[in-house]
């Protein structure tokens, strides 16, 4: 089975208060899918600029990620800078150049077109539904959004949504996007729109994760050494969409189950500057942390 994952890859600078990095490797589509690939075949669509490390595509290749849609464009690679106070729920963005990101316009090859999980990372909704419009006859669909396109392209997003079976979006986002204060009011305005699932994520604070029969809180994996929390959402929906792809079967067992591989990854990136913990991370270190998760919420 294998997992589709469209979105950005990028050169990062980040600062927080435990270290500072430029240009390391990042990206949506980076950190979903050195977290998806625990539980999949993990196939990209993403584009990057002539600059972007050869060293960079290769890691991606020797981690069983399928490259074949990742596009090398004249022009310069995506770069993000950030910093993080103590409050690591909150980036403060000091630039954004997309570079070749800016015209980006994802072609599916025709090998992806029948995979039936898919991630929509947090691009241009008009550019989500073309993904969809690309592909065959997906089993689940979930897609990632932000504050800037709730803001700017509110009635593309609308429409896109009516599409999706899964939405992730933290808790700001899903207060603008509804409207209402109450994450429960908010989660029951979104299923009015199209989507069968709600994954809102709270940061340190776990995440809250809904269907129309169940809502399921968990909290974060609380960890001793925390240096960069970029990435630690899409790692998080890689590890969910991972896990049910492996499963082949959505159950409230197994729901339940990616929920907490998902925070169990996303525990892992924090760990690090980038993806390099990721990139170190092994399967007995996975399930390890899995059963300590168990433990830690059993009551």
């Amino acid at each position: 089975m294998s997992v589709l994952v469209v979105g950005s890859m990028a050169l990062d600078s980040v600062e927080t208060p435990f270290g500072k990095r430029d240009d390391i490797l990042g990206g949506s589509a980076t950190y979903f899918s050195l977290s998806a690939r625990f539980f999949a075949r993990v196939s990209l669509v993403a584009v990057v600029g002539q600059d972007f490390p050869r060293k960079h595509i290769k890691l991606l290749e020797n981690h069983d990620i399928n490259i074949e849609g990742l596009k090398v464009e004249t022009g310069k690679t995506f770069r993000w800078g950030g910093k993080y106070g103590y409050d690591l729920n909150v980036a403060n963005t000091i630039y954004t150049h997309l570079n070749v990101f800016e015209t980006f316009s994802p072609e599916i090859p025709s090998s992806y077109k029948d995979i039936k999980y898919v991630f929509l990372a947090n691009i241009d909704p008009d550019l989500q539904q073309k993904v969809l419009s690309q592909m065959r006859n997906p089993k689940l669909v979930a897609c990632d959004t932000m504050n800037y396109w709730i803001e700017n392209k509110r009635k593309p997003l609308l429409d896109l949504i009516k599409s999706v079976d899964i939405l992730f979006l933290n808790d700001g986002e899903a207060r603008e996007l509804t409207g209402e204060l109450n994450l429960l009011k908010a989660i029951s305005w979104i299923f009015k729109r199209g989507p069968k699932m709600v994954v809102i994520k709270k940061g340190e604070h776990g995440s809250i994760f809904a269907t129309k029969d169940f809502t399921f809180c968990i909290p974060a994996f609380p960890i001793e050494d925390i240096y960069d929390p970029t990435g630690a959402g899409d790692t998080f929906a890689g590890g969910f969409l991972g896990c049910l792809n492996k499963y082949n079967k959505i159950t409230e067992g197994t729901l339940r189950k990616a929920v907490a591989y998902g925070t169990i990854m996303a525990s892992f990136a924090v760990e690090s500057f980038g993806p390099e913990r990721l990139l170190k991370l092994t399967n007995k270190e996975v399930e390890s942390r899995y059963r300590d998760f168990q433990r830690l919420t059993r009551f």
